[in-house]
Formats: C-alpha cells, structure tokens, sequence
C-alpha cells in the first residue's frame, strides 16, 4: 500500500511540477482603473514550455483583461510583470490566473480590489 501511494505522488507530482504558480499579486487603483503587478513561478524551459500569458477574471470566470507575455523566463524565476489601465466595474474581488504552453491554466489566485 505504501509503495502504491509513493508511485501516486510521483506521478501526480511530474503531472504537476510544471504548472504556473501565482506567487504574488499588488493592485493599484488609479481613478476608475487598475494596475495589476503579478510574480509567476514556472519551470519555463524554452519556447516550447513557457508562460505566454496571464488574465484578470471576474467570479464568473469571465476574461477581464490579458498580458500577454511574448518570450519565455528560464533564466528570470520567479518574474514579476505589470498590466495597468485595466477598467473594472462592479467587482469586489477579481483572479489571476496564468497559462502556459503545454499545461493550460494555473489556479486563480483571489484579489481583494483596493
């Protein structure tokens, strides 16, 4: 039985060693609009597996607003880039969430807007 469980959490942690992690999110409101200041943690290994974006969403899951990120990070981890002039109406708590090339979507990490 502990062999079984030891093999699971290899497996599940090579499924999962490469997934984007949202370490860091500062928001700055600016009037009716926001600058978003995001540090991402990623095994970026070339322009085959890297993080190409991240997105600002509401709690329904809809796309607010995009960085594209257009090069990969390998020798840069964690990095941190910045979205500003982002307009949010209506919301008290909005996600981060990144993507990467190969393994989709990281979980959302929860904002509290200022």
């Amino acid at each position: 039985m502990l062999k079984v469980f030891i093999l699971g959490l290899v497996l599940w942690s090579s499924v999962h060693a490469n997934e984007a992690i949202i370490e860091d999110v500062k928001v700055l409101k600016q009037g009716s609009r926001f600058t978003f200041t995001v540090r991402i943690l990623h095994q970026d290994s070339g322009w085959e597996h890297y993080v190409d974006r991240y997105e600002i969403i509401d709690k329904k899951g809809r796309i607010l607003a995009t960085r594209v990120l257009v090069h990969p990070h390998e020798l840069e981890q964690p990095f941190t880039r910045s979205l500003s002039n982002v307009k949010i109406k209506d919301e008290t708590h909005v996600y981060v969430r990144a993507h990467d090339s190969v393994d989709g979507y990281s979980q959302p990490y929860e904002i509290t807007l200022p």
